[in-house]
């Protein structure tokens, strides 16, 4: 049997051997350490009681023993010190979150609350916040969250209040959400936690977008009601604009056809949807274009990408095909047609790039230097 270390032979002084053991931790002697605050524990209650007990639990856990250090922690919350206890709550209470027991992380986290210690109740907190959250008690959930936000504490604090928004958002109460998220900025530096503070920031303008789709929306009322004249076109413009950055696109679209189908105001709302179309300083009316129609019922339905991505693969091929020809020579009235043809795309912001995967796609099939383009192609 090992014999425990004795730092003062023939003494039995609880703070002396708290503090070796200490030292002997920090060391890495853990077994040792162990021993030390164990025989502080033997000698009976005392002041330093509570405090070997917290130690004796730490290096137990860090050994492995998991069984003891609970059982350690235990010991040092019937002392109910108000440093040493809440600390032990705290620490069993994560040896049972680290194995999954939340169950029985509840009960050590409302220990730590229950000893008011204020240094350790922002994490109880919203610890507690988030257990209530996993099993469906949004009310205690919230409780918390409050409690944890109120602490003022930075780290603690700021968390909760993103995690309470993020709940209040889901809900559909956006001004709630933001009057948190308000509470929450003023908890943090941005100096020293730029990136907590960045979260909450943009958390707040995810909130302010939901009021924002809510108050346009109300502007419009009940679906299948005529809409204002004066404001009407706005408002469905701004919703539809203003919904896709909410991942909400098919409610996007039925608000464009809501409007585009209310006779009071479907001019307006067609002009507004077409406010970034090209085409009108053209001679003509750009609606006698057949591709129009096309175009603007993509961006009522949010499909203007893929419509673009099919328009350019189109594009694309048939250009392949046509300068292909025009590239092997020739001469005549068809050729000539073709030339027109492939210098088309030269006046778009995108032709050189059609040029370049041209030249690029027929050097790659008939092996460079075999075949080459004339410089400044294909307008050369």
């Amino acid at each position: 049997m090992t014999k425990s270390p004795d730092p003062a032979p023939g003494t039995d002084d609880p703070a002396r051997l708290c503090e070796e053991a200490r030292r002997l931790a920090e060391d890495g002697e853990a077994r040792e350490a162990a021993l030390l605050f164990q025989r502080v524990l033997d000698l009976g209650d005392g002041e330093h009681r509570a405090r070997a007990a917290l130690g004796l639990a730490v290096v137990l856990d860090d050994s492995g023993d998991v069984a003891g250090a609970r059982e350690a922690d235990r010991a040092a919350i019937a002392t109910r010190d108000p440093e040493y206890g809440p600390r032990a709550a705290y620490h069993l209470a994560l040896t049972h979150e680290r194995a999954g027991e939340h169950d029985q992380a509840g009960p050590a986290w409302r220990t730590v609350v229950g000893f008011g210690n204020p240094a350790y109740l922002p994490p109880a907190h919203l610890a507690l916040a988030r257990l209530a959250d996993d099993a469906g008690r949004f009310d205690d959930a919230r409780e918390h969250w409050e409690d944890a936000i109120g602490t003022g504490d930075a780290e603690y604090g700021s968390l909760a209040a993103h995690d309470l928004a993020q709940r209040l958002l889901e809900r559909g109460e956006a001004a709630r959400a933001q009057r948190v998220l308000t509470a929450g900025l003023k908890l943090v530096d941005r100096a020293t936690a730029p990136y907590a503070y960045a979260r909450l920031a943009v958390a707040l303008g995810i909130a302010c977008l939901d009021q924002a789709i809510g108050a346009f929306g109300a502007a419009l009322g009940e679906d299948g009601a005529p809409a204002d004249p004066e404001v009407g076109p706005l408002a469905t413009e701004l919703l539809a604009r203003t919904l896709p950055l909410r991942g909400r696109g098919p409610e996007a679209r039925d608000a464009w056809r809501r409007g585009l189908s209310d006779p009071g105001v479907a001019a307006q709302v067609r002009a507004r949807l077409r406010r970034d179309f090209g085409g009108d300083d053209d001679e003509g009316d750009p609606a006698d274009l057949w591709w129009e129609p096309v175009v603007e019922k993509s961006v009522a339905d949010g499909s203007l990408p893929a419509l673009a991505g099919e328009a350019f693969g189109a594009l694309d091929h048939m250009y392949a095909l046509l300068a292909v020809k025009y590239a092997e020579g020739g001469e005549g009235e068809a050729h000539e047609l073709l030339g027109r043809a492939v210098r088309v795309p030269s006046d778009y912001a995108w032709g050189p790039l059609l040029h370049e995967s041209f030249a690029e796609r027929l050097r790659l099939a008939m092996g460079a230097p075999a075949r080459s383009l004339p410089p400044g192609w294909p307008d050369a």
